[in-house]
């Protein structure tokens, strides 16, 4: 059977375009992968996803919106896709040996923060260890904080940690920056800014939240502890698209390109929306809100072919 619609991901983009493809009769099918619920299932407190006043767990939300999709008669494959095939219609899409036929593809397979891969970092992650400053620095006001990393990313992090924490301390591996010059102007003159230069975090400590790192020089290959709440880890993001290689177009950092102001890929009837394409927000409602758009855009494409 050709689905209408097929969905790969099930991030805040995927499932939002499902509840709507669902609504407007489009019967999707929904393969949300193993990790179901992209990153907002190792996010405890979620404080700025609009209409919880009271915040709500990440995975809390995450199975509202599964739910949701499902009622609307979403078909969910808990499987991961292993292969995809573009180049003819309907779309193929493989999970194992399973092939699965689609009239149009929704890619919201995400980005996946990269992690320094540390002891204590992972038992710790959403304990005082992040990725993400704008989703988490409200809850260490007056807090003593570390950002790792020495790009713009790092940068930003790092200032706008300053509205909430005490002192932010930047450590990098290297004896300066990589990012924009204005960029690191502003953060070495910021007061509440101070950087530990050519180290590396080799440990996280803390039971149950952060209390501490263990830095170790990389010149000198001392060690020694940094006192801190909190780790806000600003090395990159990857995004999900190791299947999509030579079958969609991609930007250099391996990003989906879709048309400005729209959701349509480099393959008509194939959309993307989320973290998959979007490195600069990276928010859960800015997917949610992409997945209403490619959820809206694949409705008309779809309406554009049987017309």
């Amino acid at each position: 059977m050709t689905s209408k619609v097929l969905i790969i991901g099930s991030g805040p983009a995927g499932l939002t375009a499902a509840i709507y493809a669902a609504r407007a009769d489009l019967e999707p099918t929904m393969i949300e992968g193993m990790e179901r619920g992209g990153q907002l299932m190792l996010t405890t407190d979620v404080e700025n996803y609009p209409g919880f006043p009271n915040g709500v767990m990440g995975p809390e939300l995450m199975e509202a919106m599964h739910e949701q999709a499902e009622r609307f008669g979403t078909k969910i494959v808990t499987q991961d896709v292993t292969k995809v095939d573009f180049s003819v219609r309907p779309f193929r899409v493989w999970v194992g040996d399973d092939l699965h036929e689609a009239e149009s593809i929704i890619v919201s397979t995400g980005a996946s923060a990269r992690w320094l891969g540390v002891p204590g970092e992972e038992r710790l992650r959403g304990f005082g260890v992040s990725a993400c400053a704008t989703c988490d620095g409200f809850f260490f006001r007056d807090k003593e904080l570390a950002v790792v990393g020495g790009g713009d990313s790092a940068m930003e992090e790092a200032l706008f940690l300053t509205k909430f924490a005490s002192k932010v301390t930047i450590i990098h591996r290297r004896d300066e920056f990589r990012a924009s010059k204005i960029m690191v102007r502003r953060a070495l003159d910021h007061p509440q800014i101070d950087v530990v230069w050519d180290s590396v975090v080799e440990e996280v400590h803390g039971d149950p939240t952060v209390s501490g790192l263990t830095l170790r020089n990389v010149v000198t290959d001392e060690t020694n502890e940094l006192a801190v709440d909190g780790m806000f880890v600003a090395i990159g993001h990857t995004p999900n698209t190791n299947i999509f290689q030579g079958v969609l177009d991609l930007d250099n950092s391996g990003y989906v390109t879709t048309d400005p102001g729209g959701t349509a890929t480099s393959v008509a009837g194939v959309f993307a929306a989320g973290d998959v394409v979007d490195h600069v927000y990276r928010q859960a409602v800015t997917a949610a809100g992409m997945g209403c758009q490619a959820a809206i855009d694949t409705e008309r494409w779809l309406d554009s072919q049987h017309a």
